[in-house]
């Protein structure tokens, strides 16, 4: 399934979206900022010195700038999210956590449906991502959206051990990490929003989804070249397509309200 659709700041203090690389402090709230009624991104970091090897971050640093400027999302310091695909790429390095083949499909592949996804999602939703693998989108969504609830679900060792690496990095402890296959949490609609991508075939997915959520909540469909599935408890809410903006890739996000 492909999928679309917030480094927190100082509440009080709004940043220029010119400076967009420069180093936040997270809020005391850990809530994201609304201005306006715009939801600004921002994205957790704590000390930058935390973050190292610098020639991988320099390189994928402009390649994260242009996925966010690709879908015009006012994003103010990425340290969190540049360092999360610095780590990854180190890992990937010696172990297999993603398909990526060049830094430009890491960063669509982790990062361009969050960026799409978060400007959708209402503030202070729970959500859960099933099969996260190295965090996306679940990750990404936390990272650019601290207001929301974010549990991730991975079974394999390897990825989970990656996650609460960097879940501890860039001191996120509020993000729950759950070592567990999706099926375990079927029936507990204990969430608002439930998110999926590659994890298991649409229909699949979204019968499982719709058990995960409350009534009135969320299952977000994303889809490559499948067509969105039906479900008799689901009814389709919005329905649109867009494309990664560093390669170009085409993905549909679906998302159905659970009756």
């Amino acid at each position: 399934m492909g999928a679309q659709s917030n480094d927190p700041r100082a509440p009080g203090k709004a940043a220029s979206t010119n400076n967009r690389r420069g180093p936040m402090s997270r809020p005391k709230s850990g809530r994201g900022v609304v201005e306006a009624g715009v939801i600004e991104f921002a994205l957790a970091a704590r000390a930058p010195e935390s973050y190292h090897c610098p020639l991988v971050a320099a390189k994928l640093g402009p390649l994260v700038d242009r996925a966010a400027s690709g879908f015009d999302a006012p994003i103010v310091g990425l340290a969190a999210v540049e360092a999360w695909l610095d780590r990854l790429k180190q890992w990937n390095a010696r172990m297999d956590l993603t398909a990526a083949r060049s830094d430009p499909e890491l960063v669509d592949l982790m990062l361009a449906d969050a960026l799409v996804l978060a400007k959708r999602i209402p503030r202070g939703t729970r959500l859960v991502d099933v099969g996260t693998g190295a965090g996306a989108p679940g990750l990404a969504l936390a990272l650019l959206r601290p207001d929301l609830g974010v549990t991730l679900v991975e079974s394999q060792g390897k990825r989970s051990s990656f996650l609460r690496t960097v879940i501890g990095a860039v001191g996120r402890t509020d993000i729950t990490l759950e070592r567990q296959r999706g099926e375990a949490f079927a029936g507990r609609a204990d969430w608002d929003l439930a998110i999926s991508r590659a994890t298991l075939e649409p229909t699949a997915w979204l019968e499982l989804g719709q058990s995960l959520v409350r009534p009135g909540g969320g299952v977000w469909v994303l889809l490559a070249k499948d067509s969105p599935p039906a479900h008799p408890r689901a009814v389709v809410e919005d329905d649109f397509s867009y494309s990664w903006p560093l390669t170009g890739a085409g993905r549909r996000a679906v998302l159905y309200r659970v009756a």
